[in-house]
């Protein structure tokens, strides 16, 4: 432990911040980009985020959108949002959060986790900057998950 949290849930962070910054690079639904990273590329990234944190994150992105021919989409929730745009920090906090909470509710490994909760209504959800879902409590948005509806 180095901080305030471990280094895996850093490290996390780190994954789920560069998976939201490819995407929004390439145009991409989150769930595709995961799909088009594959999981040998978000589990590099995961492992080695310590080293890649410490690098320009568009020099990372660059080599990742290259390495898994990650093909430019339509999916443009950035320029739909009305009001302030979360950065890529910040979803990726959300991610990490929710990713934590699966694999702990589940008995899953976090890259398992990862790739229920990109694949999970609830991602589409906390893309959606107009709505207020996004910055809702982390065991609201974890909730919606386990039973697939959204409280109120």
């Amino acid at each position: 432990m180095n901080g305030r949290e471990s280094r895996k849930e850093n490290d996390l962070f780190f994954t789920c911040s560069l998976i939201e910054y490819i995407a929004r690079k390439t145009l991409n639904r989150r769930a595709d980009t995961v799909d088009m990273l594959g999981r040998a590329s978000i589990k590099k990234i995961y492992d080695l985020a310590d080293i890649y944190h410490s690098d320009n994150i568009d020099r990372v992105s660059d080599d990742f959108i290259e390495s898994a021919h990650i093909t430019r989409g339509s999916f443009d929730n950035v320029s739909a949002t009305r009001y302030a745009v979360p950065s890529h920090w910040d979803i990726g906090k959300v991610y990490k959060r929710l990713i934590l909470g699966i694999a702990r509710e589940k008995n899953m490994n976090v890259i398992d986790a990862l790739f229920a909760a990109y694949h999970s209504f609830v991602s589409e959800k906390i893309d959606d900057y107009n709505s207020s879902f996004y910055y809702d409590a982390p065991q609201n948005i974890l909730n919606a998950f386990l039973y697939n509806e959204i409280e109120g």
